[in-house]
């Protein structure tokens, strides 16, 4: 009778010695999994974001441009370009993502419309109506083309990775009316992002 008690006191305490251990080990392991979690940032860095419109034309024809780096340590897909409440579709994005170092960091230029509606076109891009003719450096004749197909869906960017984003906006979201007036333009990745203000400039 004793014993059979004496035996049944010592199971109990080793139950409850593992118990507390198991439980020790999760709650560790959880700690752990939310400090990683924590540890891993979304954010994306926007610079020399750019609307310009048509001075010329009365149907509101407009592009615009931004450099965007992925500042974080996450993958992210720039999902989201909108000016005035309306989003720019991505059939409209055009996406340089072989951009230097240098030439991120410079603004960027637009030299005229050849055609309505598309920026300036140079011999050695004129086969192809879907590449975008910048000049990038602003450095003498415009010798940079950015080859990029309109696209099909979010921009993605691996830490560390930038891209220029080249934008036509839907017409009449712009006119030459706004010419020198300051527009909102949401660049957004996910839920990281924020508005910008930018003065349009007119282009003739």
């Amino acid at each position: 009778m004793y014993e059979s008690r004496a035996l049944s006191t010592v199971l109990t305490t080793v139950i409850i010695l593992v118990a507390s251990v198991v439980l020790a080990s999760g709650v560790v392991l959880y700690g752990a999994s939310l400090f990683q979690g924590g540890t891993q940032q979304e954010s994306i860095a926007v610079t020399g974001v750019k609307a310009w419109v048509d001075d010329d034309d009365t149907v509101g024809i407009a592009w615009g441009a931004a450099g965007i780096r992925n500042t974080g340590d996450k993958v992210l897909a720039v999902d989201k370009i909108q000016i005035r409440g309306t989003d720019v579709p991505y059939t409209q994005w055009y996406t340089d993502s072989t951009v230097t170092s240098n030439l991120f960091q410079q603004a960027l230029n637009h030299t005229g419309w050849a055609t309505p509606g598309q920026p300036r076109m140079i011999d050695n891009c004129a086969a192809d109506s879907t590449y975008v003719a910048i000049d990038l450096d602003s450095a003498g004749p415009i010798t940079e083309c950015v080859s990029a197909d309109a696209g099909t869906g979010p921009v993605s960017l691996s830490p560390g990775d930038s891209a220029i984003i080249y934008f036509k906006l839907n017409n009449g979201t712009l006119t030459s009316l706004d010419s020198g007036a300051q527009v909102s333009v949401n660049i957004f990745a996910g839920k990281t992002g924020s508005p910008r203000s930018v003065t349009v400039e007119g282009i003739s």
